[in-house]
């Protein structure tokens, strides 16, 4: 079950926002979170780079990354989390880099997800998946929006025990 609404109401709370960067869910993860009501006080933006070229020429990825690691790849995903948390001024930038399927890509199977975090908390995290193209992007989704909500509640621990 997506917990977007809890996301964002701990977001909200806290005065903090966040902005993502999406491949394999297309825009899906934004969307989801845009779902819930106020979500503009929250949520700064969201783009879909679904082409390498995107990942490139619009959200600025250092093309020595994508060569040497592709775009699917926990590089990748640190790159377009980075990139995004910058352009939008976000505290939080979530990314989604992946095959959705049913083929390969860049030699890795479907079902293949990397989901980077930047902010007050860097992460990547890496998936195999199972399932078809909806399975696999949703699923994507639930991870991010979950990845998030343990980071925020990690950083609010740490600021509590200061």
């Amino acid at each position: 079950m997506l917990r977007a609404p809890e996301l964002l109401a701990v977001l909200k709370t806290r005065g903090e926002t966040v902005a993502t960067v999406e491949s394999l869910t297309g825009g899906l993860l934004c969307a989801s979170l845009t779902d819930v009501p106020g979500a503009s006080q929250v949520v700064r933006g969201g783009v879909v780079a679904y082409t390498l070229d995107a990942k490139r020429d619009v959200v600025a990825v250092d093309p020595d990354i994508l060569r040497e690691h592709g775009a699917v790849s926990a590089q990748a995903a640190t790159a377009l989390a980075d990139r995004i948390l910058a352009i939008f001024g976000s505290t939080w930038a979530v990314s989604t880099t992946g095959v959705a399927g049913p083929a390969e890509q860049e030699g890795k199977p479907a079902g293949t997800v990397f989901i980077g975090l930047a902010g007050p908390h860097r992460e990547v995290l890496a998936l195999h998946l199972e399932g078809d193209r909806y399975d696999v992007r949703h699923q994507t989704c639930e991870a991010a929006v979950e990845l998030l909500l343990r980071a925020v509640e990690y950083e609010r621990e740490a600021v509590s025990l200061e």
